[in-house]
């Protein structure tokens, strides 16, 4: 399971040109589920995200996480994270998790989130527009170990 997360000022999601999950000041997160992955490492990414600290203090440092600022979160799949970029010009996605057993992965790891951090969401397997003012830019790559 991979974890893309960028620090945002604001976020939304939007299907058919309808908003379908937005957030203010938080974490925009785009999930890639892979085969091996299960609840309990879709748990260890949920708290690394939770705890990961790049929100400034005080001091301007890095020191601070999504809920010690009063965050979001804004949880997007994304099955192209589980692409194999490593050979050729085409990815292959023969490590992502069938689409039936990804979306309820997904569902739980969202599940999860919403018991403590008010969370948004997109909708699984849906083509989406995902806009969002990225502060920094702050992005990183995440995954459970």
């Amino acid at each position: 399971m991979k974890a893309l997360i960028q620090r945002v000022r604001s976020a939304s999601v939007t299907v058919d040109g309808e908003t379908v999950g937005d957030i203010d000041r938080g974490l925009l997160v785009f999930l890639g589920v892979e085969k091996p992955d299960t609840q309990i490492i879709a748990q260890k990414l949920l708290n690394k995200i939770l705890r990961y600290r790049i929100f400034n203090d005080p001091a301007g440092h890095m020191n601070r996480d999504v809920a010690q600022i009063g965050g979001s979160l804004l949880i997007v799949s994304q099955f192209t994270l589980a692409a194999d970029t490593q050979k050729g010009l085409r990815p292959s996605f023969s490590s992502a998790m069938p689409p039936t057993d990804a979306e309820a992965l997904y569902d739980f790891f969202v599940a999860e989130a919403a018991l403590v951090r008010p969370v948004a969401s997109g909708r699984f397997g849906a083509d989406m527009q995902v806009s969002l003012i990225n502060d920094g830019p702050v992005t990183f790559l995440l995954s459970a170990d």
